[in-house]
């Protein structure tokens, strides 16, 4: 079980994200997405699903979204009425900023803490306009009698230019948070540098390791590449260079997503370092999505 291995600190654990299709289709429609969703997913070696929770960031950046921005399902109304069939725990985010005290209390304790888990993702920015912080999100988790087991967001790329996201990890960590998914890697230093600090600086503070579960985002186009890169996703410039001008960008990407999470693997294993993998695909057309399928089918086997 998902929440086990999170308990016990285990490593290999494999997710797959997706987001829930966007608001005012029809039912039919909406029953038909779901379907063929479930038909991909049903079979596969996964310890759980991840339901994404989208919000607006357009005051996160100036530059224009390379695709518009639509509003989705509920995740958990999504993952409950229509993802009963893949048998596995759900992982539901919550953008808590879109939510009123009474909506999120409502929503944490209609999940089943045996087999719902949630993660809460603060504000894009500074100056969107938000009901609820994430700080105030947990202190309403904590005063719950029985709350839902929780994780954390982190971005690696982060720790770059602010050298403290292992920090940020820590301090979410003493507010409940029991394991992080981070932003998807590229930059595979990125994720080693936080990764080492994480390790260090936790064994200098006497403070254990959680899993942090590596997001891995095929890339099928340049359109795909410059909606990752606005996303935030650090993407070196060398790599960048080598999947504009491949000749099959999707299968290259595929291979250095394959290569970072060995790499990471490898890394963390020689440390004891409890990590595991989330795969997604930030794209809706079938070819990019049949190779998230692919690439969570290779990474599983060496997880």
């Amino acid at each position: 079980m998902l929440i086990e291995k999170i308990q016990n600190r285990q490593s290999g654990i494999v997710l797959y994200g997706m987001v829930p299709p966007k608001k005012g289709n029809d039912a039919d429609k909406v029953a038909a997405i779901a379907a063929r969703q479930v038909e991909r997913l049903r079979d596969l070696p996964l310890d759980g699903l991840v339901l994404y929770d989208l919000q607006d960031e357009k005051a996160r950046i100036a530059e224009e979204r390379p695709f518009p921005f639509m509003e989705t399902l509920d995740p958990y109304e999504y993952s409950r009425d229509y993802l009963a069939e893949i048998a596995v725990p759900k992982v539901i985010y919550r953008a808590v900023g879109k939510y009123s005290k009474p909506q999120l209390t409502s929503f944490l304790t209609q999940l089943q803490p045996q087999r719902d888990l949630t993660v809460f993702v603060g504000a894009a920015s500074q100056d969107q306009q938000v009901q609820m912080t994430v700080n105030e999100a947990y202190e309403l988790r904590a005063g719950l009698a029985n709350p839902p087991l929780l994780g954390g967001v982190t971005i690696p790329e982060r720790h770059l230019s602010k050298g403290d996201e292992h920090q940020r990890v820590f301090a979410k960590m003493a507010k409940g948070c029991s394991f992080f998914i981070s932003q998807g890697v590229y930059d595979v230093n990125a994720s080693k540098n936080f990764l080492s600090d994480y390790y260090y600086s936790g064994r200098q503070q006497g403070i254990e390791p959680v899993p942090v579960i590596f997001t891995l985002t095929p890339c099928g186009s340049v359109k795909t590449l410059q909606f990752m890169k606005w996303l935030g996703i650090s993407i070196p410039r060398w790599l960048e260079n080598e999947l504009i001008h491949s000749r099959d960008i999707l299968q290259q990407s595929l291979d250095v997503s394959e290569q970072n999470w060995r790499e990471l693997k490898a890394f963390a294993d020689e440390k004891n370092i409890p990590i595991g993998c989330n795969i997604e695909s930030v794209a809706v057309r079938k070819v990019e999505v049949e190779a998230s399928i692919e690439l969570l089918r290779r990474v599983a086997g060496q997880s």
